[in-house]
C-alpha cells in the first residue's frame, strides 16, 4: 500500500522536524521558538492547537449523541472512530497548552488553586474531565482482545455502564465548547466588531456541531482511501443531510447578529479583517451548504469529502481569526507565526495521526479491522519456503524507512534554527571601565572577545558630543547616564522594556489602569496609552538625540548590536558629511574594529589586556 506508506513516512518526517523545535523551546524558553509577544500572548498555539484542536475533536459527542441518544444505527459503525479522535485530539489539547505556557510545568495549578469566575477555569476542568471520559469510552475497545479474567471483568463493567460515560461526554463537551467562546466577550475593543458577538458562546457551539460531523466525514473517507477500504457512505450521508442545516442556522446566527447590531458597515468599508471574514464565512459556511444541498453530491465520497474539507478548514480558521488574527487592527501587533511554531502545530497533528493509524492496525475500532496489507502482506513471508531461511519482519524495511526520515528532519531542523532556537538568548553586559588617562570601555556585550575600544573621555571632549543625552537618551527611576544594556539587554534580539506587571502594582491593581489607558473605548496598548514621560518627567534625558517612538518599535528595545551600530555609525557619518571629520572612512568598520582583542577571562571579567594603538600595534604608556 504505497499511499499508506507515503503518507506515514510524511508524518514521521514532520514529526522529526518538531521534535528537535520542541527541544530548543523547552530547553531554551518560549522565546526562542515562537514569535510571541506581550501585545499578542496568544498565537498559534492558543488559536489553533488549542482552540481548533477542542472543535476539531467535536466529532466525538456528536456521534455519540446521534447514535446512543437518538438511536441512529446508521450512526453506530463510525462510533468507535469518531470517539477515538476526539480522545487524541483532546489529548492534543494539553500539549499544545504545554507549549503555549511561559512555565508549563505549573499547568497543573488550576487542579488545587480554582478560579471558579473565569471561563478559561470551566474550560479546563471541562476538557480535563471530558477526557478522562472519552478514555474511558475507548478502553472497552483495548480491553476487548484481552484474555485475562480481570481484565475481562472491567471490560464487562465498562460495557454495562457505556451509557453513563456517553452521557457525561456529552454534556461535558457541550459545556466547553460554548465556554471557548466566552472568552472574548470581555473583549469587545480588542477583538473586531465583524468577529466580536455577545453570541460567542452559541456561535462556538453551533460551529463545533458541524464541524464535528464534517471532521468525522473527511476522517473516516481519508482512512477509507489510505487502507483502500469500502466507506460508510450511509452513515456519511446522514451526517450530510445533519450539517446543512447546522450550517445554515451558523450563518444566519453570524449574518443575523451583524444585521442586528449594525456592523454590516465595517464590511463594506473594507481592509483586512474584512477581507478574513469573507473568506472564513464563504469556506466554512457558503460553500459546503451549497455542495451538502447537491444530492449527487452527497452521494459522491469525493464531493462528500470536498464539502467537509471546506468546513473543516474554514472552522478552524474562524477559531484562529477569533484567537488572534482579528485583533490585529485595534492591538497594532505585528505577530506572525514563526515557522517553528508552524512545524510543532503539525507536528502536534501528526503524533495524533500516527497514534490513530496504531490502534486501527492493532484493534477492532472499524467493523472490519484495518490492515497495513504493505506490512503483513502474505506475499513477503517470513521464511524462504524451500531452505526455511529466515527473511525477516516484512515490518522491518519500513522501520527502518520511518526513522531515516526523522533523523533526517530532525537534522535539517536544526541547521535551519535560528541562533537564539539552538544556543539560547544571548544576554549583553555592561561595558568595562579602566582608567588610562581618562575613561576607557571595553564594549564586548557577550563577552566573548570580539571586543571594541572605546575612549570615553576622547567622547566627552570631542565638539560633536554635546552632552551625555546624545548617547544615553534614557534612564531608569533614580538613575542618570543609565548604561545600554540595561533595556538593550540581547544582543540581537528586541527586549521588551516596558515592565506592565510591576506598573500594575505600583497602581493598586488593574483598577489603576485608566491612570495609563485613559479612554475607556479605546484598546489597551501602547500607542493608545499616556507617554511615560507623563509621569517618568525625567525617563527621557532632555536634548536627548533618539526619542523613544523614534525606533519604531516603542516599548521595544532595539539588539545590542543594532543599538551599538546604529548610535555610532550614525554618528560619525553625521561627522563626515559636517566635515567636522575629514576621514571619509571615518564611519567604516575599521575604526572601532582595529585588531583582535585577546578574550576576557571568564575567572577574571575585570581584566582589560593593553589598549591597541591608532596603527592596531600595543600602547606602551
Amino acid at each position: 500500500m504505497d499511499r499508506l506508506r507515503l503518507f506515514k513516512g510524511l508524518l514521521w518526517f514532520i514529526l522529526g522536524g518538531a521534535a528537535v523545535v520542541t527541544l530548543s523551546r523547552f530547553a531554551l524558553g518560549l522565546g526562542a521558538s515562537t514569535a510571541m509577544t506581550d501585545l499578542t500572548p496568544w498565537g498559534l498555539w492558543i488559536g489553533f492547537d488549542v482552540m481548533g484542536g477542542v472543535a476539531l475533536a467535536a466529532g466525538g459527542f456528536v456521534t455519540a449523541a446521534i447514535a446512543h441518544v437518538f438511536h441512529s444505527d446508521r450512526a453506530r459503525p463510525l462510533v468507535r472512530a469518531a470517539v477515538l479522535t476526539a480522545m487524541l485530539g483532546y489529548m492534543a489539547v494539553p500539549i499544545g497548552l504545554l507549549y503555549d505556557l511561559g512555565l508549563p510545568w505549573n499547568i497543573w495549578h488550576m487542579i488545587f488553586w480554582w478560579n471558579p469566575h473565569s471561563p478559561l477555569f470551566e474550560v479546563g476542568m471541562c476538557v480535563m474531565a471530558y477526557l478522562t471520559v472519552l478514555i474511558i469510552e475507548f478502553l472497552p475497545v483495548v480491553l476487548e482482545p484481552a484474555k485475562h479474567p480481570l481484565l475481562m471483568k472491567v471490560h464487562g463493567l465498562l460495557k454495562r455502564f457505556a451509557i453513563v460515560f456517553i452521557l457525561l461526554g456529552i454534556m461535558l463537551s457541550t459545556l466547553h465548547q460554548s465556554s471557548l467562546g466566552s472568552l472574548f466577550l470581555n473583549q469587545p475593543h480588542r477583538l473586531h466588531p465583524l468577529f466580536y458577538s455577545p453570541l460567542l458562546p452559541v456561535l462556538f457551539f453551533t460551529s463545533a456541531v458541524a464541524l464535528g460531523l464534517m471532521m468525522v466525514t473527511c476522517e473516516s473517507l481519508f482512512t477509507s482511501w489510505l487502507y483502500e477500504r469500502k466507506p460508510h457512505t450511509g452513515s456519511l450521508q446522514l451526517f450530510a443531510k445533519i450539517a446543512a442545516p447546522v450550517l445554515g442556522l451558523y450563518l444566519a446566527l453570524r449574518l443575523g447578529d451583524l444585521a442586528l447590531r449594525g456592523q454590516f458597515t465595517h464590511l463594506s468599508a473594507g481592509g483586512f479583517e474584512a477581507g478574513l471574514f469573507v473568506v472564513e464565512l464563504a469556506i466554512s459556511a457558503v460553500i459546503p451548504i451549497l455542495l451538502l444541498l447537491i444530492p449527487r453530491v452527497r452521494r459522491s465520497p469525493v464531493g462528500l469529502f470536498v464539502a467537509a474539507l471546506f468546513c473543516v478548514v474554514g472552522m478552524a480558521l474562524y477559531r484562529v481569526d477569533v484567537g488572534g488574527l482579528a485583533m490585529v487592527t485595534t492591538i497594532g501587533t505585528r505577530y506572525v507565526p514563526s515557522w517553528m511554531e508552524l512545524l510543532t502545530s503539525a507536528g502536534v497533528v501528526s503524533a495524533a495521526m500516527l497514534a490513530f493509524f496504531f490502534f486501527v492496525e492493532r484493534f477492532r475500532v472499524w467493523e472490519e479491522p484495518a490492515v497495513d496489507r504493505d506490512r503483513w502482506s502474505t506475499e513477503k513471508p517470513r521464511f524462504d519456503r524451500a531452505t526455511l531461511t529466515w527473511l525477516r519482519d516484512p515490518g522491518a524495511s519500513d522501520v527502518a524507512r520511518y526513522s531515516a526520515l526523522f533523523v533526517g528532519a530532525a537534522a535539517l531542523t536544526f541547521a535551519l534554527l535560528p541562533e537564539d532556537a539552538r544556543s539560547g538568548p544571548h544576554p549583553a553586559t555592561v561595558p568595562v571601565f579602566e582608567a588610562r588617562g581618562g575613561d576607557v570601555l571595553s564594549i564586548d556585550g557577550d563577552r566573548d572577545g570580539d571586543r571594541v575600544w572605546f575612549d570615553h573621555q576622547a567622547h566627552e571632549d570631542a565638539d560633536a558630543i554635546r552632552a551625555c543625552s546624545d548617547c544615553h537618551h534614557m534612564n531608569l527611576p533614580g538613575d542618570k547616564a543609565t548604561p545600554c544594556a540595561q533595556c538593550h539587554a540581547d544582543m540581537n534580539r528586541e527586549t521588551g522594556i516596558f515592565d506592565h506587571h510591576g506598573h500594575v502594582e505600583a497602581v493598586g491593581g488593574t483598577d489603576g489602569c485608566v491612570l495609563c489607558h485613559e479612554q475607556p473605548d479605546e484598546p489597551k496598548r501602547a500607542e493608545t496609552a499616556r507617554e511615560c514621560a507623563d509621569c517618568h518627567e525625567q525617563m527621557v534625558a532632555a536634548g536627548a538625540r533618539i526619542q523613544p517612538r523614534d525606533a519604531g518599535v516603542w516599548p521595544h528595545a532595539a539588539g545590542y548590536v543594532d543599538a551599538m551600530h546604529g548610535l555610532c555609525v550614525e554618528c560619525h557619518e553625521d561627522q563626515v558629511q559636517t566635515g567636522a571629520v575629514q576621514d571619509e572612512g571615518f564611519a567604516e568598520c575599521a575604526t572601532c574594529h582595529q585588531a583582535p582583542a585577546t578574550p576576557i577571562a571568564p575567572e577574571d571579567p575585570d581584566h582589560l589586556p593593553e589598549l591597541p594603538d591608532a596603527e592596531g600595534g600595543e600602547d606602551e604608556s
